[in-house]
Protein backbone atom coordinates (compact mmCIF):
# COMPACT_ATOMS: atom_id res chain seq x y z
CA UNK A 1 0.00 0.00 0.00
CA UNK A 2 1.34 3.43 -0.87
CA UNK A 3 1.79 6.16 1.71
CA UNK A 4 -1.20 8.31 2.57
CA UNK A 5 -0.83 11.87 1.29
CA UNK A 6 -1.35 14.94 3.45
CA UNK A 7 -1.60 18.51 2.17
CA UNK A 8 -0.63 21.24 4.65
CA UNK A 9 -1.89 24.74 3.84
CA UNK A 10 -0.47 27.29 6.27
CA UNK A 11 1.38 30.59 5.86
CA UNK A 12 3.79 29.95 8.77
CA UNK A 13 6.91 28.27 7.33
CA UNK A 14 8.20 27.18 10.77
CA UNK A 15 4.88 25.51 11.61
CA UNK A 16 4.76 23.84 8.19
CA UNK A 17 8.33 22.52 8.49
CA UNK A 18 7.80 21.14 12.01
CA UNK A 19 4.45 19.55 11.15
CA UNK A 20 5.86 18.02 7.97
CA UNK A 21 8.70 16.36 9.93
CA UNK A 22 6.24 14.96 12.51
CA UNK A 23 4.03 13.49 9.79
CA UNK A 24 6.92 12.09 7.77
CA UNK A 25 8.15 10.17 10.83
CA UNK A 26 4.91 8.17 10.47
CA UNK A 27 5.59 7.54 6.76
CA UNK A 28 3.00 10.01 5.43
CA UNK A 29 3.74 11.74 2.13
CA UNK A 30 3.43 15.47 2.79
CA UNK A 31 2.80 18.24 0.27
CA UNK A 32 2.76 21.88 1.34
CA UNK A 33 1.28 25.18 0.27
CA UNK A 34 1.68 28.56 1.93
CA UNK A 35 -1.62 30.12 0.87
CA UNK A 36 -5.05 28.92 -0.30
CA UNK A 37 -4.39 29.63 -3.99
CA UNK A 38 -1.24 27.51 -3.93
CA UNK A 39 -3.18 24.91 -1.93
CA UNK A 40 -5.84 24.66 -4.61
CA UNK A 41 -3.13 24.18 -7.27
CA UNK A 42 -1.60 21.37 -5.18
CA UNK A 43 -5.05 19.77 -4.86
CA UNK A 44 -5.44 19.72 -8.61
CA UNK A 45 -1.95 18.24 -9.09
CA UNK A 46 -2.41 15.43 -6.57
CA UNK A 47 -5.52 14.74 -4.51
CA UNK A 48 -4.49 14.25 -0.87
CA UNK A 49 -6.08 11.87 1.62
CA UNK A 50 -6.44 14.72 4.15
CA UNK A 51 -5.89 18.48 4.33
CA UNK A 52 -4.36 20.28 7.32
CA UNK A 53 -5.54 23.87 7.06
CA UNK A 54 -4.87 27.15 8.84
CA UNK A 55 -7.68 29.70 9.19
CA UNK A 56 -5.85 33.01 9.41
CA UNK A 57 -3.90 33.52 6.18
CA UNK A 58 -3.50 36.55 3.97
CA UNK A 59 -5.84 39.42 4.76
CA UNK A 60 -8.15 37.42 6.97
CA UNK A 61 -9.86 34.12 7.48
CA UNK A 62 -8.92 32.72 4.06
CA UNK A 63 -8.91 29.17 5.43
CA UNK A 64 -12.68 29.36 5.91
CA UNK A 65 -13.16 30.48 2.30
CA UNK A 66 -10.89 27.67 1.12
CA UNK A 67 -12.81 25.01 3.07
CA UNK A 68 -16.12 26.25 1.65
CA UNK A 69 -14.71 26.29 -1.90
CA UNK A 70 -13.42 22.72 -1.89
CA UNK A 71 -16.48 21.28 -0.16
CA UNK A 72 -18.53 22.64 -3.10
CA UNK A 73 -16.24 20.86 -5.59
CA UNK A 74 -17.30 17.24 -6.06
CA UNK A 75 -13.71 16.26 -6.90
CA UNK A 76 -12.60 17.23 -3.39
CA UNK A 77 -15.70 17.33 -1.18
CA UNK A 78 -14.94 14.00 0.56
CA UNK A 79 -11.40 14.95 1.65
CA UNK A 80 -11.30 15.40 5.43
CA UNK A 81 -10.14 18.81 6.64
CA UNK A 82 -8.30 19.19 9.95
CA UNK A 83 -8.00 22.85 10.93
CA UNK A 84 -5.12 23.85 13.15
CA UNK A 85 -5.07 27.54 13.96
CA UNK A 86 -3.93 30.10 16.48
CA UNK A 87 -6.99 32.27 15.89
CA UNK A 88 -7.66 32.58 19.64
CA UNK A 89 -4.08 33.65 20.28
CA UNK A 90 -4.08 36.14 17.38
CA UNK A 91 -7.51 37.68 17.91
CA UNK A 92 -8.52 36.83 21.47
CA UNK A 93 -11.66 35.25 20.02
CA UNK A 94 -12.52 31.77 21.20
CA UNK A 95 -15.23 29.69 19.64
CA UNK A 96 -17.83 29.08 22.35
CA UNK A 97 -18.86 25.81 20.67
CA UNK A 98 -17.48 23.50 18.04
CA UNK A 99 -16.73 25.78 15.05
CA UNK A 100 -17.63 23.11 12.47
CA UNK A 101 -20.72 23.99 10.49
CA UNK A 102 -21.82 22.22 7.28
CA UNK A 103 -22.51 25.48 5.48
CA UNK A 104 -20.33 28.17 7.06
CA UNK A 105 -17.22 26.19 8.08
CA UNK A 106 -17.37 22.68 6.55
CA UNK A 107 -14.46 21.00 8.29
CA UNK A 108 -14.00 17.69 10.09
CA UNK A 109 -11.91 18.68 13.13
CA UNK A 110 -10.69 21.91 14.76
CA UNK A 111 -7.59 22.20 16.94
CA UNK A 112 -5.99 25.27 18.52
CA UNK A 113 -2.24 25.69 18.02
CA UNK A 114 0.10 24.67 19.46
CA UNK A 115 -0.82 21.05 18.82
CA UNK A 116 1.18 18.32 20.53
CA UNK A 117 2.71 15.86 18.03
CA UNK A 118 0.90 12.92 19.63
CA UNK A 119 -2.48 14.70 19.34
CA UNK A 120 -1.76 15.65 15.73
CA UNK A 121 -0.94 12.08 14.78
CA UNK A 122 -3.97 10.71 16.65
CA UNK A 123 -6.38 13.13 14.94
CA UNK A 124 -4.90 12.51 11.49
CA UNK A 125 -5.17 8.76 12.08
CA UNK A 126 -8.83 9.07 13.14
CA UNK A 127 -9.75 11.17 10.10
CA UNK A 128 -7.98 8.81 7.72
CA UNK A 129 -9.81 5.86 9.27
Amino acid sequence: MSARTILIIDDDPDFVDTTKVILETEQYKVNVAYDPDEGYKRLEEETPDIILLDVMMGAGADGIKFAKKIKKDERFDKIPILVMTSIAEQTGFKFPMDPKHPKFFPIDKFLEKPVEPKVLLEEVGKLLG
